[in-house]
């Protein structure tokens, strides 16, 4: 286990947000590109890596099967791999973080083998691993789930077809696993209802610079040509459209004037519509956008696969919702258990009821500053854009989950006008 440090984050709402603000590097699209270093042969460089725990966590897992990290003063990673004959990636470490998952495809692929722990990472729900191995196991890897275990041998994978739907849309990290099992697996993979999020092909791109053949990335329907070999590659994580999204709405809720630069505005088209439909004002640059605040009113919202509004935005927006004029329902189609951050925002005054899987965000006039505890990364995020809005004082406690998607926001806020402080937590709860 990593030892997390017990703070907290103590919020003065009621400041208006203004200047300019820059997104970091993706998470979701750092973690399994750093996963993919293990097929290539030689040193790659990764650029935009954000400093998270997220990140630290997966360059562990990394360590330990035989990987060399080593992080460079520009910022950027450098990582090849010195031992392959590791294929252990540990439950210590694979419990702190979902998308570490994403180690068990190219470890078939590259070294035939794989003993991965089952993921832990963020309570929103079920998130089983089911169409991960579906997708594995139809190019021929012999796979057991074995004392916590993904146990897995391969002496040759091979291409085939493959559908990767589930209940609810395509499965992100399942794509990213079966992409790369399949850039050195023989012959021909076409993958079936592929995630279509940037993300993925964020990893597609590196996986193309090392030599890989793919086609129809962006589409719902992935091809790839296996071959021999990888070779490394210098590569440029894609801005986190999820954090720009949480800065947006920042924005908004404090009746701001924020711009958001470093962003990707094609990766925000729905969250950009959704914002001005609210009422926010939203001006797209080139890669930037400037958000104004202004009258809210209610919506109704709709989480759904990319390009989709993500539902690791949901949070974020029922907190805008939460003070915007009139009955807002928010949908969640992706992971339908995702709202433990309700009962927190009600704390605050808000007045939300959960329906099955949806939320009736009915508006009130203010929120009130509160001590709150955050469940996970995104009800976090949600927690403290509720606190930026808020009168009075919030607290917001376990804000580890926020370190592992947002770096060093209180020192970002604080720029464009926040009044928010971390603190040790002395847990008087």
């Amino acid at each position: 286990m990593l030892d997390l440090v017990d703070e907290k984050f103590v919020i003065e709402g009621g400041c208006r947000l203004t200047g300019s603000i820059t997104v970091n590097g993706a998470k979701n699209a750092a973690l399994p590109v750093m996963a993919a270093c293990i097929l290539t042969k030689g040193a790659s460089r990764i650029r935009s890596i954000p400093k998270l725990t997220d990140v630290e966590i997966m360059g562990r897992i990394l360590e330990c099967l035989g990987l060399s990290v080593k992080h460079l003063e520009d910022g950027s990673l450098e990582m090849g791999t010195v031992d392959t004959t590791k294929v252990t990636a540990p439950y210590e470490l694979v419990n702190e973080m979902r998308g570490s998952i994403c180690v068990l495809g190219p470890l078939l692929a590259r070294r035939n083998a794989a003993m991965v722990a089952l993921p832990g990472g963020c309570v929103i729900g079920q998130r089983p691993i089911d169409l991960h191995l579906k997708g594995l196991r139809a190019m021929g890897a012999e796979i057991d789930l074995k004392d916590g275990y993904v146990v897995a041998y391969a002496t040759r994978l091979r291409g085939t077809e493959i559908y990767l739907g589930g209940a609810h849309g395509s499965t992100v990290l399942g794509t990213c696993n079966v992409l790369m099992a399949a850039t050195l697996a023989e012959g021909t993979t076409v993958i079936e209802a592929a995630a279509r999020e940037p993300e993925v092909q964020n990893l597609a791109e590196f996986l193309v610079k090392a030599g890989a053949k793919i086609s129809g990335v962006g589409t719902n329907r992935i091809v790839i040509e296996g071959v021999k070999e990888l070779k490394p590659v210098d590569c440029q994580i894609i801005p986190d459209r999820i954090e720009a999204g949480t800065l947006m709405v920042a924005g908004a809720v404090t009746n701001g004037d924020v711009t958001v630069e470093n962003i990707r505005p094609d990766h925000l088209s729905a969250v950009v519509d959704k914002l001005r439909e609210v009422g926010v004002n939203v001006t797209l640059g080139r890669d930037s956008c400037r958000v104004r605040g202004g009258r809210m009113t209610a919506s109704v919202i709709t989480t759904l696969a990319y390009p989709g509004i993500p539902t690791d935005l949901q949070p974020q927006l029922m907190s805008l919702l939460s003070i915007a004029e009139g009955t807002s329902v928010i949908t969640e189609k992706v992971f339908p258990d995702r709202f433990m951050h309700i009962a927190e925002l009600n704390r605050m005054g808000a007045n939300i009821q959960k329906e099955g899987p949806s939320a009736i965000v009915h508006g009130v006039p203010y929120l009130s500053g509160a001590k709150v505890m955050a469940s996970d990364l995104r009800a976090a995020a949600s927690l403290v854009v509720a606190g930026l809005a808020a009168r009075g004082t919030t607290e917001v406690r376990s804000i580890f989950h926020l370190d592992r998607g947002y770096e060093h926001l209180e020192e970002r806020l604080t720029g464009i006008g926040a009044k928010i402080k971390r603190e040790a937590d002395t847990k008087e709860y």
